[in-house]
C-alpha cells in the first residue's frame, strides 16, 4: 500500500516558452489549509528559493481542495502561546507574507474557498487576486481574543479605512461578490472557471517584457512606502533603468513592425 501523502507546501514548476511559472499549493485540505509554524517555515524556505530563479515569470498561490485557500492560522497552536511565543509566531506569519511581496515577479492568489484571517493577509500580500464565486473572506481574529495585525495593514490601500474597520472590528465575513465590489479581489468567476481565469492572467503577464515586469513590481512596492513626490522620482529612475538592456527597443520595434490589418 502506498504511503499517505503528508501535508506540506507543494511547488510545481512549469517551464514555458516565455519562462517558468511556479504553482505553490498549501496542501492541508483536511484542516482547511491552515498555517502552523512548520507550514510557515517550509513556505518561506521554498518561496525564497523560487525567487532566486532568473527564468521565473510568475507564481500562482492556492490551497489544496475546493473548500479553502487558507482558512487561517492554527488556533490549536495559538491557544497555547504566551507573549514571547506569540511574538515569534506572528513574526513567522509576517515572513510568509513578506516572502510573497519580496518575490521579484507577480504573484496571483487563486482563491478557491475560505480566505480567513491569516489567509486573507496572505491574499493581500499577493499582487493579483482571482476568486471563485464561492470564496469567503473575513478577519475574525477579534472573535477569538486577538487583533488582526501584520499584513492586515495592507487592507486600507485595497478597500479603504471604513471597510477595513468593518472587517477587523466586526469580525464578519463577506462573499466573493462583495469582495469584488470593495476592491479586495480583481476577478470573480465560477469555481469551474477559476483555472481558466488564472491562465488568462498568466497569459497577459507572459506577453510583457520579463525585465519590465520585474521593474514594475519593484516600483509598485516602492510606491507603497513613498510620498507622492518620492514615488514620481522613483519612477523616473526606474524608467531610465529599463533602458539598461535592449528589452524596450526590441519590444517597441516588434510593436512597430507588426502586420497592419
Amino acid at each position: 500500500m502506498a504511503a499517505a501523502i503528508q501535508p506540506g507546501v507543494r511547488v510545481n514548476l512549469e517551464l514555458r516558452a516565455a519562462g517558468a511559472v511556479a504553482r505553490v499549493t498549501i496542501d492541508n485540505a483536511a484542516r482547511l489549509n491552515i498555517l502552523g509554524s512548520a507550514f510557515m517555515a517550509e513556505f518561506v524556505a521554498k518561496v525564497t528559493t523560487l525567487g532566486e530563479r532568473e527564468d521565473l515569470r510568475a507564481v500562482v498561490l492556492t490551497g489544496a481542495g475546493e473548500r479553502a485557500f487558507i482558512g487561517g492560522a492554527d488556533i490549536r497552536e495559538m491557544a497555547e502561546l504566551d507573549a514571547a511565543r506569540a511574538r515569534e509566531f506572528i513574526t513567522h506569519l509576517h515572513r510568509v507574507c513578506a516572502a510573497l511581496r519580496d518575490l521579484p515577479v507577480p504573484v496571483i492568489a487563486r482563491i478557491n474557498g475560505y480566505a480567513l484571517g491569516a489567509g486573507l493577509e496572505v491574499a493581500a500580500a499577493c499582487d493579483l487576486r482571482v476568486a471563485a464565486a464561492s470564496a469567503v473572506f473575513g478577519m475574525p481574529e477579534v472573535r477569538v481574543g486577538i487583533p488582526s495585525v501584520i499584513e492586515a495593514a495592507l487592507l486600507p490601500s485595497l478597500i479603504g479605512w471604513g471597510r477595513t474597520r468593518e472587517l477587523l472590528l466586526l469580525g464578519e465575513s463577506i462573499d466573493a461578490d462583495t469582495a469584488l465590489r470593495w476592491g479586495l479581489v480583481e476577478r470573480v468567476v465560477p469555481l469551474d472557471g477559476l483555472d481558466a481565469a488564472v491562465e488568462a492572467c498568466l497569459g497577459a503577464l507572459l506577453k510583457a517584457g520579463p525585465r519590465a515586469t520585474r521593474l514594475q513590481k519593484k516600483l509598485i512596492r516602492q510606491w507603497e512606502d513613498l510620498p507622492v513626490g518620492g514615488a514620481i522620482a522613483a519612477g523616473i529612475d526606474t524608467f531610465a533603468e529599463a533602458y539598461a538592456t535592449n528589452e524596450p527597443s526590441r519590444l517597441m520595434r516588434a510593436f512597430l513592425d507588426r502586420p497592419r490589418r
